[in-house]
């Protein structure tokens, strides 16, 4: 063979801060505030919709909040919650698979948020659309900041010092 020939193709790999902890090769970022329309449809940014795919999992979350997931890591959730005894995956089952809808976006960019969704987050018209790791959240944007007021300097110190950063 010819020197160097097997260089000749380089693939492309995602900065190490874009690599998801939890071992995807996504990473969520940003915070976006957008309205629901009268259909129950929000415009979901760009750039959230290009890290999770054409289609993704909606569903519910922790603290009122909707949890939105790339269809590779709702796999991964489900096969995580496969592997546990029946006992322990059985409510976890039923909160996050029983209300899941699928969303593929529309040509604008808008995704339609189910009714039982909407309600169970208490959305509806403000939201906020938030990159957290490996998922998106969508909360109602008054909730949203009340959640992160309670966010202090000392709280995020004491969590990081436990987690031992």
């Amino acid at each position: 063979g010819k020197s160097g020939e097997k260089w000749l193709k380089v693939e492309e790999s995602p900065p190490k801060w874009r690599t998801s902890p939890e071992g995807g090769d996504k990473m969520l970022t940003g915070q976006y505030t957008h309205s629901i329309d009268a259909k129950g449809r929000v415009n979901f940014p760009a750039k959230l919709r290009e890290e999770l795919g054409e289609r993704f999992i909606i569903t519910r979350g922790l603290d009122n909040c909707l949890f939105v997931y790339s269809v590779d890591e709702w796999d991964q959730l489900a096969a995580k919650l496969h592997e546990l005894p029946i006992s322990k995956s059985a409510p976890l089952n039923r909160f996050f698979f029983a209300g899941a809808a699928e969303a593929e976006p529309d040509k604008q960019g808008r995704v339609l948020l189910p009714a039982h969704l909407r309600e169970y987050a208490g959305l509806d018209r403000d939201v906020t659309i938030a990159g957290v790791s490996n998922r998106a959240e969508i909360w109602d944007s008054e909730r949203w900041e009340k959640q992160n007021e309670q966010l202090t300097a000392q709280s995020i110190a004491t969590a990081m010092d436990e987690l031992g950063f």
